[in-house]
């Protein structure tokens, strides 16, 4: 079977319904090696993918899009590299941010890049208070504790931007730009807030609960109105993950998977291997399943193994390498497990 043609299978682990990606630096490097000799696919394009600007205009993409091609990947997700903080706070610069998300949106339908991964994390993106957290085996992990960053003068004080105003710059972003994104053939996918708590540093944070993500789909009823399923942030939320699928992927509106796991809750959470928190993975994979979820599923942060530098915690190559063979065997498993019940 031709490497770069695993799609070819006819079945389910084959790429006809879900797919493996991986995320990818902006330059050749050992994690595309490794990507392309496991076989993986698709490549998602994460922040500085890119040092040309302007980054949203489509010659820019489609010179990314062929980079990515010349290596044996399809671009399943573009993720995070757009700027959209000032759309977010409802400040005048949003709305040149806002014409940019606009174009770089169009730009991905006529390349056919499915989906756009976006948050709703206004000043703040994810959080950590360490990023040298030692796991039993000796492997460096990311950690969060809120005690500590409670500590910070910033979160001492009043909320600066509060819930209902980011409420009111999604409901308006989610207005304006669904029709865009379903004309063009594009997904919407809202990633959780990371970790799920409000207010953090002075800033209030809306995607951190299930109910808050049900509030985002009844915005716009459009099938390009969905979510990023980050996994780790819903067990965060203390939620039963693989019921929260079906919950919430029921009208396939779970467009993109962060395949990831945790040990501890919200206010104390230490990043596992995969297979290896409080999670039942198998669960989760017969639950995207049983939805007929049809999109890219990666591993996402991953504990830095012996001999890796730690220059970018959660996203060094080995750990990723591990998952990647762990989400294998649990699809295989699963679609086992299916065929012996027909």
């Amino acid at each position: 079977m031709n490497l770069y043609d695993m799609s070819s299978k006819k079945s389910w682990l084959g790429g006809k319904v879900m797919r493996i990606a991986m995320c990818l630096e902006p330059e050749v490097n050992s994690k595309w090696h490794y990507g392309r000799e496991m076989g993986v696919l698709d490549g998602v394009t994460i922040r500085d993918v890119t040092t040309e600007v302007p980054i949203w205009e489509l010659p820019t993409l489609a010179r990314v899009q062929q980079s990515y091609q010349d290596f044996g990947f399809k671009i399943g997700v573009v993720e995070g590299w757009v700027p959209m903080n000032n759309i977010k706070l409802g400040l005048p610069e949003g709305e040149l941010e806002l014409e940019r998300v606009i174009r770089v949106i169009e730009n991905m339908g006529a390349l056919g890049i499915e989906v756009f991964c976006y948050s709703w994390m206004a000043n703040y993106g994810w959080m950590r208070t360490s990023s040298t957290t030692r796991l039993p085996g000796g492997a460096l992990t990311t950690s969060y504790d809120h005690s500590i960053l409670q500590k910070d003068q910033r979160a001492q004080g009043a909320v600066s931007v509060t819930e209902d105003h980011l409420w009111g710059t999604l409901e308006n972003f989610i207005k304006i730009v669904t029709p865009i994104a379903e004309k063009a053939g594009v997904k919407l996918a809202m990633h959780p807030d990371d970790p799920p708590l409000s207010p953090l540093l002075g800033v209030g944070r809306i995607m951190r609960s299930i109910d808050a993500f049900e509030r985002l789909l009844s915005l716009s009823d459009s099938p390009a109105n969905g979510i990023t399923f980050c996994q780790a942030n819903f067990a965060a939320m203390n939620a039963d993950v693989p019921a929260t699928i079906r919950q919430l992927g029921r009208d396939g509106r779970i467009h993109f998977v962060h395949f990831r796991d945790i040990e501890g809750d919200a206010e104390h959470m230490t990043e596992a291997f995969h297979g290896q928190g409080k999670t039942d993975m198998y669960a989760t994979i017969k639950a995207y399943r049983d939805i007929g979820f049809k999109g890219v599923m990666r591993p996402d942060h991953a504990p830095v193994m012996w001999g890796e530098p730690n220059a970018n915690p959660g996203y060094e190559g080995l750990g990723r390498i591990y998952a990647v063979g762990y989400m294998r065997g649990l699809m295989q498993a699963a679609e086992a497990e299916a065929a012996n019940a027909r």
